[in-house]
């Protein structure tokens, strides 16, 4: 007897890696900032933007992407490079202070056969890690299990932030 483990939320992501040219959805959020509370945008600054991934690989897991739809970091210029490091600085800090995880993958994807889920427009990922979290669940049962929903982390992460 085979163990079936679900993930519905994956068919979304599945029908949007398509590989055709399709809307992408980090200029879209960046043009709406009056969206950002339901888009789940942590933080804007000059030349990015901090948000929650809607198909993280573990709870927290943050993006910090430029406005500017571009591929590579060549592209992007210097101040553009700098602000969206200093974004995923900030992930950094409200993640340690929000979720106190004992590591962290932080990292960039560039083109499709790197692992880039959208390859025409770079970001950088912030992925709190802990021992024992699950992440061999991708690996051996190509599913992956997140013990928290992205609204109730980015409710934790953003009040991590202090008040204006």
């Amino acid at each position: 007897m085979t163990d079936t483990l679900w993930a519905p939320w994956r068919l979304e992501y599945i029908k949007g890696v398509t590989g055709q040219n399709i809307d992408c959805f980090l200029c879209d959020l960046a043009q709406h900032p009056e969206k950002d509370a339901a888009n789940f945008v942590v933080r804007r600054s000059q030349f990015g933007m901090l948000l929650m991934n809607r198909y993280p690989y573990v709870n927290g897991h943050l993006l910090a992407a430029p406005y500017r739809h571009t591929p590579d970091l060549p592209q992007l210029t210097i101040e553009e490079r700098a602000d969206v490091l200093e974004l995923a600085v900030l992930g950094q800090q409200l993640l340690t202070q929000a979720m106190n995880p004992q590591g962290f993958n932080i990292g960039i994807n560039i083109g499709r056969c790197a692992g880039a889920g959208v390859p025409g427009h770079v970001h950088t990922h912030v992925v709190p890690r802990w021992n024992g979290d699950v992440n061999f669940m991708s690996v051996v049962g190509q599913v992956r299990v997140i013990p928290q929903a992205v609204e109730e982390a980015y409710r934790q992460i953003m009040a991590q932030l202090p008040k204006p």
